[in-house]
């Protein structure tokens, strides 16, 4: 396996959350160690692996390369895991790179061109890719062949260079971002889904086992609870909940040990942290639950525009506790009931007049 660049960036707004779901160089570190290696070890996801199980094996049935692959999905749920499964499953090398390391068409050239018969191409982020390299992948995918130019001006001359046959899996967390004519030639596409509470409590016993971590069931269940529904923050989660449990306890992880270490880190019951609650109690107490802009909610929190609107906002939208409205955000009854506030008389949802405008 090569690494040519890391697959997430650790200086994304998200990298120093403990509920962030890019992963820092820790979570890189520990997750090569709890990464399942084959499709059956595996957890969740199961339609996604039903389907991708019967294009592997009906490749190998072949005695072909497997065709190429487009993973769409949030950040932590296992994209990078699954293309280094389909590697395995197919007894290939795999080769791992992303969108942002590749500004030009020579770095794609260069990549191509030193793939081996039947390996894998990893390609994380993938809509990020510039657009000569995305041009040149275009032919490389369908005809194994990219026209590699050299000189310049009047005298340039392209020169066909021959591929040996690659399987590429591409992976992005904003599939409408790519062009049509790259999606069209992958062979088969899957979209990753949250996890749910009992899938992702079957993650932290097995990610337990293999860190030599007591834990019980109740304990599992209360980080599943507050892990946003993706793998990469529970495992993150019982590392924390983990060094709590040495620290001031006897190593072993129960509801209670679980729910105070948590606590200690400022994740609540339902996955929320500093910036997430920040960000209601803004919305609820500054601004009587909305509607306000972005920018001035961001003002009322001390962060970027960009932090709140990316960072903090897609994951209470999800969980149903803010709405996004013409007129600008806006609070649910849920968001109140959450912070344990109650909403005023009038506004919308709260059994006063409805808006006349509908936010």
């Amino acid at each position: 396996m090569n690494w040519d660049e890391t697959t997430e960036d650790a200086a994304t707004p998200q990298a120093d959350r403990l509920v962030g779901a890019s992963a820092d160089h820790e979570d890189q570190a520990v997750e090569a160690a709890l990464r399942p290696k084959d499709l059956g070890e595996f957890i969740g996801q199961e339609r996604v692996r039903e389907q991708l199980d019967l294009v592997l094996r009906a490749a190998r049935v072949r005695g072909a390369t497997a065709d190429h692959v487009l993973l769409s999905g949030a950040p932590g749920l296992g994209k990078t895991t699954l293309s280094m499964i389909i590697a395995a499953e197919m007894g290939a090398p795999i080769r791992i790179t992303s969108g942002p390391a590749i500004q030009h068409a020579g770095d794609l050239a260069a990549i191509l061109s030193s793939l081996q018969e039947g390996e894998v191409l990893f390609l994380d982020e993938i809509h990020r890719m510039s657009r000569p390299a995305e041009e040149m992948l275009y032919m490389a995918m369908e005809d194994f062949r990219v026209d590699v130019i050299v000189g310049k001006g009047p005298g340039a001359t392209a020169i066909p260079l021959e591929l040996p046959p690659f399987t590429l899996v591409g992976a992005t967390t904003r599939a409408g971002l790519l062009p049509p004519p790259l999606r069209d030639r992958f062979g088969f596409t899957a979209h990753m889904e949250f996890y749910g509470p009992p899938e992702l409590e079957r993650v932290i016993h097995r990610s337990a086992s293999l860190l030599d971590v007591e834990i019980d069931t109740a304990g599992a269940a209360e980080i599943a609870g507050r892990a946003r529904g993706t793998p990469r923050i529970a495992n993150r989660l019982l590392r924390r909940v983990r060094d709590y449990a040495q620290v001031k306890a006897d190593g072993q992880i129960n509801r209670d040990i679980a729910s105070v270490a948590l606590g200690v880190y400022e994740v609540d019951g339902r996955g929320l942290d500093r910036l997430d609650r920040a960000v209601l109690e803004a919305l609820l107490k500054l601004f009587s639950g909305g509607p306000v802009g972005l920018s001035t909610l961001a003002v009322a929190v001390g962060e970027e525009r960009e932090t709140v609107e990316e960072v903090a906002e897609p994951f209470l939208v999800r969980e149903g506790l803010l709405a996004r409205t013409p007129r600008g955000r806006v609070a649910t009854p849920a968001a109140w009931a959450h912070l344990g506030l109650t909403a005023p008389q009038g506004r919308p949802g709260a059994g006063g007049q409805p808006d006349l405008f509908g936010a």
